[in-house]
């Protein structure tokens, strides 16, 4: 009687391992599941973070001009009445003579 619930419980131990370590909703589908749930978790917090600097950006919009006259100035490129412009246009640096001369016949040749 004994031998036979020793091997009843031996068999229903090893049952329950397999269940638990290699079927489909055993431990390892719980890991994937947790690690699904923390990338989306970063997701979220990433999108609310967004949301509220967009929601400020609204309500700074909504109450006041300065945040119009911000985004006028940098995207459209309006200025101010009485305001002055100035656009600071880097200097070219050109080749000297001889290596252009060189340049030029170097390509005329091809």
């Amino acid at each position: 009687m004994t031998k036979w619930f020793a091997g009843v419980l031996v068999c229903l131990t090893v049952l329950l391992q397999y269940r638990i370590w290699l079927s489909d909703d055993g431990v390892r589908e719980a890991y994937r599941l947790r690690q699904s749930v923390d990338q989306q978790a970063d997701t979220n917090s990433e999108l609310r973070r967004r949301n509220e600097q967009l929601a400020a950006e609204v309500a700074d919009l909504k109450s006041g001009l300065t945040a119009i006259e911000e985004r006028a100035r940098s995207e459209l490129g309006m200025i101010a009445t009485g305001e002055s412009f100035y656009q600071v246009v880097p200097k070219v640096v050109t080749a000297p003579a001889e290596s252009r001369d060189a340049l030029t016949t170097r390509t005329a040749k091809r």
